[in-house]
């Protein structure tokens, strides 16, 4: 039995559905349902009964206790956060409530139900909490990548609260023995996401013949990963990763966001053609965003050499599986009612 906070979003989704088809374990999701949250993703799994979904949250601390005690998980998977930079700066509160209290709170009832856990089940169980290469802050274009010994230097109130959260996995494994696992991913992209991350929001602006905006002069540059590589990152580092420890995951794709937006519109311009140009007359420059890190970039060789893990999916291949989904969702995306 997995305990999975933040399943119905966007990773989270993703994760159950992928853990689903692998495996027949039994999973509770525990989901507050904010706006970037569908239930629907995972429907099938709630129908078939492997999913008992509960709508809640992760800062409620009874409740979590309620449901550890009451479904005795092997593991937490920790997906559950606030995550648009965007938002995080018009917005910090919900950032730090979240991300930081919420944390705090569901840290201190695994703990107390850990410890009620025999000696066998303590050393069996994982609390896997899912962070971001955000925390380690921007790159320069002639700077290594991110390792997992990067100084933190958040520069954002949303990486800000992601780097706390992580300080506090890290002491609850130090202090009490928890088997803790951190997880920084590169930026996702793939079905179910919400359409205000870049991706997404390029594609339904495109097909709804929107302006394209790019902040500053689009040089920006990110690592671009997958989502289903993600999982599959994932389940690799629950059964193998050892306690205590932190392991990166990239697509080992740098783009700026330039390039990754024209790509969008090539892809487009081949899958469903516009009558008249391409999509890529619709790309606007707008005001940068407010400190905007520079670049970010992952070197994943600590997680290849514990687990053998490596992406599977192209740039290629997965813009093309993404944009094909967007496309035949495209509806439902707009009413947020994909399934």
């Amino acid at each position: 039995m997995l305990l999975v906070t933040g399943g119905a979003g966007f990773i989270g989704a993703n994760f159950v559905q992928h853990h689903g088809c692998q495996s027949q374990e039994a999973m509770v999701v525990l989901d507050k349902l904010t706006y970037a949250s569908n239930p629907s993703t995972i429907q099938s799994l709630i129908q078939s009964k492997q999913i008992t979904f509960v709508q809640g949250d992760i800062a409620d601390s009874d409740l979590v206790g309620q449901l550890l005690a009451k479904y005795r998980p092997r593991a937490v998977v920790h997906f559950a956060a606030e995550t648009h930079v965007d938002r995080s700066i018009a917005n910090p509160h919900d950032f730090v409530q979240t991300n930081l209290v919420g944390t705090f709170q569901l840290l201190e009832a695994t703990r107390c139900y850990w410890q009620t856990l025999s000696e066998q089940e303590k050393n069996e169980f994982r609390f896997l909490h899912i962070s971001t290469d955000e925390v380690y802050g921007s790159l320069s274009d002639t700077d290594l990548p991110f390792t997992e010994s990067t100084p933190y230097a958040p520069n954002s109130p949303y990486s800000a609260s992601k780097a706390g959260s992580d300080h506090l996995v890290r002491a609850y494994h130090h202090t009490y023995g928890l088997p803790t696992l951190i997880t920084h991913c590169s930026n996702n992209y793939g079905p179910y996401q919400f359409p205000e991350k870049l991706i997404p929001l390029m594609i339904t602006n495109a097909l709804a013949e929107k302006p394209l905006p790019i902040y500053g002069d689009g040089t920006h540059v990110r690592d671009w990963l997958f989502v289903v590589d993600h999982c599959r990152a994932l389940m690799v580092v629950l059964a193998k990763g050892r306690p205590g420890e932190s392991y990166n995951i990239g697509g080992h794709c740098e783009l700026t966001n330039l390039q990754m937006v024209t790509l969008i519109c090539q892809r487009l311009d081949m899958l469903k053609p516009k009558q008249q140009g391409s999509y890529a007359q619709q790309i606007v420059f707008v005001t940068d965003r407010l400190g905007h890190d520079k670049r970010y970039a992952i070197d994943t060789t600590k997680l290849t050499k514990a687990t053998g893990w490596r992406p599977l999916e192209t740039m290629d291949t997965g813009l093309t599986k993404t944009i094909q989904w967007y496309l035949q969702n495209n509806m439902r995306v707009a009413q947020h009612d994909y399934a």
